[in-house]
């Protein structure tokens, strides 16, 4: 009991730092002061430096700003413009027509980009023009944009799979291979929705486009090529065992240069723009993620973590009550923080939990994300609710509205993937059973 309380006054100490605005990293330093302080004799100074340097000091985090950088130069492409007129012509048969865009054109981006709110923004600015001027509903416009985009935190290469595979120590290549099928499952879900919507509001959907030649079709479709030969080539590689994901992601930040030459927009000033975003977003994380390191050691040192997991483990719970009881607590937690914080700040302390109810920790990683997900579309901060808000000029709640059904979708799809853990496990058995 007594670690419990201290437990929740380091909770409270955190949030009080986080409410007054204190920058994440910052207040995870601050909370590990006050835990070696008050609950261990550790030497505070060398318990820091070392745990920093243990955190920033790793071979697979170099993977983290290339995958952001890769992402930064085809935001700056016109890879938004060619997704649209590429897809498009072939989804318009399919009851929801063009509103499939969203859903496709986004899980197409999120294979080259690992992050979200990119992802929103990317095929947002496209896509949103588009669907308004042929008068498609704007809501379903929205929300299919807002569910679909969270998929850059799901299908490789995944910026948050790496902050967890580094957190947790779990393979990165494992990682992003799991994310495949369940990202194509979001991805079914999403277009089962649009389906059944087109079908149950057939007044709402605006006729379809006089129909279009095969060949032009084809034609239309060249503009994919370069786009998933990227893709081709940075997860084909991983997923074969050439390249490691930090090789990998080398690789991609080349291939994205060629291709932003290709299109005409790498000129000097989107180069120094795309380096200095990814830079200031890797130390971004790689500050957060060094403040929670530091933080799971003074943890560790007052012996929270241990005590935790003894109590929940007296409690009982099945592996499912467990999960069901993280998910309420990690759409609560997403109400106030981003995903990558929420990442960090709770590994530490769920993973013995985790680990002794026998959960697989590939899975769980991938069950996080979608977890995380939602999070994305949960206001008063859902970064890509505020995206889109940015991006239409709607208020903050009819976004988030018009994302309720996805968020629902997400909660199927974490049901789903329950029922059926072979859909997140079933390619990183495959890949170590070849290796």
């Amino acid at each position: 009991m007594e670690q419990i309380l201290n437990s929740a006054l380091l909770i409270v100490f955190l949030f009080a730092l986080l409410g007054g605005g204190l920058w994440v990293a910052l207040s995870l330093f601050c909370v590990g002061v006050l835990g070696i302080i008050l609950f261990s004799s550790a030497p505070v100074g060398l318990v820091m430096a070392t745990t920093v340097w243990g955190a920033s000091n790793s071979w697979a985090l170099a993977a983290l700003p290339m995958f952001i950088w890769m992402g930064e130069i085809l935001f700056r492409s016109r890879l938004s413009e060619d997704l649209f007129k590429g897809v498009a012509p072939w989804l318009g048969w399919l009851p929801g027509r063009l509103a499939h865009v969203n859903i496709v054109g986004c899980a197409i981006f999120a294979a080259v980009s690992g992050s979200s709110a990119a992802t929103a923004a990317t095929i947002g600015r496209m896509s949103l023009p588009e669907l308004r001027s042929r008068n498609y509903d704007e809501r379903l416009a929205i929300g299919t944009l807002a569910g679909s985009s969270t998929l850059g935190f799901l299908i490789p290469p995944s910026i948050i799979l790496i902050v967890y595979g580094v957190a947790t120590e779990q393979s990165i290549a494992r990682l992003f291979i799991a994310g495949v099928l369940p990202g194509l499952l979001l991805v079914l879900l999403f277009m089962g929705f649009v389906v059944a919507w087109a079908l149950l509001h057939p007044d709402r959907v605006p006729p379809a486009d006089p129909p279009m030649p095969l060949g032009q079709r084809l034609w239309s479709a060249r503009r994919l090529i370069p786009i998933v030969a990227l893709i081709v080539g940075v997860i084909g590689s991983i997923y074969a065992g050439i390249a490691s994901p930090t090789d990998a992601a080398a690789v991609g930040v080349v291939l994205s240069l060629g291709l932003s030459w290709l299109y005409g927009s790498l000129n000097r000033q989107t180069f120094i723009d795309g380096l200095m975003g990814a830079t200031r977003t890797s130390c971004m994380i790689a500050f957060i993620l060094a403040g929670a390191s530091f933080l799971t050691a003074a943890m560790g040192f007052a012996g929270i973590p241990r005590e935790l997991a003894a109590w929940i483990g007296s409690l009982g719970l099945s592996p499912y009550v467990l999960l069901a009881a993280l998910t309420v607590f990690f759409i609560v937690l997403g109400c106030f923080l981003d995903g990558i914080s929420m990442v960090v700040l709770t590994v530490s302390v769920i993973l013995p939990m985790v680990e002794n109810a026998g959960i697989d920790l590939i899975w769980f990683g991938i069950y996080l994300v979608i977890v995380v997900e939602m999070s994305q579309i949960t206001p008063p901060v859902g970064f890509n609710l505020f995206v889109l808000q940015g991006l239409t000029g709607r208020d903050i709640l009819f976004v988030a509205r018009a994302a309720l059904p996805f968020f629902f979708l997400l909660v199927v799809a974490v049901i789903i993937l329950s029922a059926f853990p072979e859909i997140a496990t079933y390619l990183p058995g495959r890949m170590a059973a070849k290796g």
